[in-house]
């Protein structure tokens, strides 16, 4: 707790005092995914995450395994977020296990590590306990993770907590950059990315905007 204390604001995240990774959000991973999320869900839950860091203005991470020969490259929807991004490439399972993974984690200068990808119980959970063991603070959005059953899942997120991790959701998380109302500088563009990805709550906020504030309906520009 000293440790996530240190590197924290009282224990929470801000924008300022976190990193993010995203893991092997690739189709053949994604083909595994059975721990009862829904994939479609998965991916807008991954797309609000990645929006939600660029905007508030987070050191993020893509990370591959064997993308010619098994997996296939990062999904395109996460590469449309991040266009200058190329996704650092590796032939194990385990990031930690590739220098230029521990270089761009390094690189970040944040002790604090959000982490999403595929699949939970491999490839978010042997970085995580080794990342813990080097005294980084690791925090697995479990609604932007997926495993190969529930059971799979549920043991890796116990396993991490068990050695210090963190459980997160992909709201909250997005939350907690913002935290205060009162700061404008990125609530039209929150809103906006709730209204697209955030389910109820963005459908809330929809009719809040249009029939309280009578604002035109959000309508997206196709490119």
């Amino acid at each position: 707790m000293a440790n996530i204390l240190s590197h924290t604001d009282g224990g929470l995240l801000t924008k300022d005092n976190c990193a993010l990774a995203f893991i092997d959000l690739q189709p053949q991973m994604s083909f595994g995914v059975a721990s009862g999320i829904d994939r479609q869900l998965l991916v807008n839950n991954v797309l609000m995450l990645a929006k939600g860091a660029k905007e508030f203005g987070v050191p993020t991470i893509i990370t591959t395994v064997e993308t010619e020969s098994f997996s296939g490259p990062t999904w395109p929807q996460l590469l449309d977020v991040f266009p200058d991004h190329a996704p650092i490439e590796r032939t194990g399972m385990n990031s930690w296990d590739t220098q230029a993974f521990r270089d761009a984690v390094k690189a970040t200068g944040k002790k604090n590590i959000i982490l999403s990808g595929l699949w939970t119980e491999v490839c978010i959970t042997w970085p995580t306990l080794n990342m813990l063991a080097e005294g980084y603070n690791i925090y697995v959005v479990d609604d932007a993770c997926a495993g190969t059953s529930t059971a799979s899942h549920e043991a890796a997120l116990s396993r991490m907590v068990q050695a210090g991790a963190v459980r997160m959701t992909t709201v909250a998380t997005v939350l907690e950059f913002q935290r205060d109302w009162v700061d404008k500088t990125h609530y039209s563009a929150l809103m906006d990315i709730f209204r697209e990805h955030g389910g109820g709550y963005g459908v809330g906020i929809e009719y809040a905007y249009t029939m309280v504030h009578k604002a035109p309906p959000a309508r997206r520009v196709l490119t």
